[in-house]
């Protein structure tokens, strides 16, 4: 499971469109449909119904989105200390 499957996973769950998310990820929409196929088959179950006008969570996908959701906020905030705390690196090293 990797990161870009998470952030297309979520954002097709509130889009309710693959091809919507894939333009607001910069993805194609074949790579979207591709990531979300291995994050399915990583979890061994279907995430989305698709239909004609979009794709709508399954049981099992509304069941695990707030689980992917945090996630996602963990490895952002991840990012956002790292951030912070090359910031003070470079601070500290200025004043050595």
């Amino acid at each position: 499971m990797h990161e870009r499957e998470f952030r297309a996973f979520v954002l097709i769950a509130e889009t309710g469109r693959m091809d919507v998310a894939a333009r607001k990820l910069g993805y194609s929409q074949p790579a979207i449909t591709y990531q979300v196929k291995r994050l399915e088959e990583s979890l061994g179950y279907k995430l989305f119904t698709r239909h004609p006008t979009g794709a709508r969570l399954t049981g099992d996908g509304r069941m695990i989105l707030p689980s992917v959701r945090a996630v996602l906020l963990l490895i952002d905030s991840m990012r956002d200390a790292q951030g912070s705390r090359s910031g003070e690196d470079r601070d500290l090293e200025r004043s050595a």
